[in-house]
């Protein structure tokens, strides 16, 4: 008990006093205890931050799936506008292709002539065609450019020609008739085997008429851009003009014609 005429301030509290711990020295020929090393334990997340990582990992996922599941429904929309669209354009103008039909071939001049001095054989050739292009549609306009036309014989190329820019109203038919001039080439040895061996046939000279050109479409106030078409006449078989029956006449009966869309990208024609 603290004695009454002392202040209570003044007061000295005695403490038990606890010895210190005395760290015990090894005895001499005993080795020392090995001091353990401190363990540290891993860091693991609290139950809060686990929740916050799979929420917000949760949330990216969904984001995604929706910016696809947007994108696809945009895309499969756009899709259907566009079949709607050409299902009305089908039922409205019912387009189809231009028809190209062969009506007459003739070969004024087709003489093969050797030079002694390089040994070299050249081609001359003058051939008429005239052709017929035919618009089947009722509302669909064609407007062509000039055409470059090409009359060939097993790759070999007998003349050369051109004709010029013309308008196919709906329900016509426009006439393509050109006079190619003489034309003088000179042959090397693969084309003119093939060539004398066309010749001997006695069904004729098998011949191709090949024509390119640029074609619009115009239906009342629209007017599309201009596309490239490559039109394709086989089945035509000529023969050699005798100077008693000039010219020659090329059988047409079997000749059909098929038209072909050219599509350029950069550098190439497909």
């Amino acid at each position: 008990m603290v004695d009454e005429s002392i202040p209570i301030n003044q007061a000295k509290w005695h403490l038990p006093s606890h010895p210190r711990r005395r760290h015990r020295q090894p005895s001499p020929g005993q080795s020392p205890r090995p001091v353990q090393p401190t363990r540290h334990h891993p860091y693991r997340p609290t139950p809060t931050s686990r929740h916050r990582h799979k929420h917000r990992h949760f949330s990216c996922r969904r984001c995604f799936c929706l910016s696809c599941f947007w994108s696809i429904l945009i895309l499969i929309a756009i899709l259907l506008l566009a079949a709607i669209a050409a299902a009305a354009f089908y039922v409205l103008y019912r387009p189809h292709r231009p028809l190209f039909s062969v009506t007459s071939l003739k070969i004024s001049t087709f003489n093969l002539t050797t030079t002694p001095s390089d040994d070299s054989t050249h081609l001359t050739t003058k051939i008429n065609i005239t052709l017929s292009a035919k618009n089947p549609n009722k509302k669909i306009i064609f407007l062509y450019d000039p055409m470059s036309i090409t009359v060939l014989s097993n790759s070999v190329n007998l003349s050369n020609g051109s004709f010029p820019n013309f308008t196919n109203s709906p329900d016509n038919i426009s006439i393509i008739h050109t006079s190619m001039g003489l034309n003088s080439q000179v042959l090397d040895a693969d084309s003119l085997n093939s060539l004398k061996s066309d010749l001997k046939r006695k069904n004729g000279l098998p011949m191709e008429i090949v024509m390119d050109t640029m074609v619009g479409v115009k239906m009342e106030k629209l007017k599309m851009k201009k596309i490239g078409i490559r039109v394709k006449c086989d089945g035509i078989h000529g023969f050699v003009p005798n100077p008693k029956t000039h010219p020659a006449v090329a059988k047409t009966s079997n000749a059909k014609c098929k038209v072909d869309l050219r599509v350029k990208i950069f550098k190439w024609t497909f």
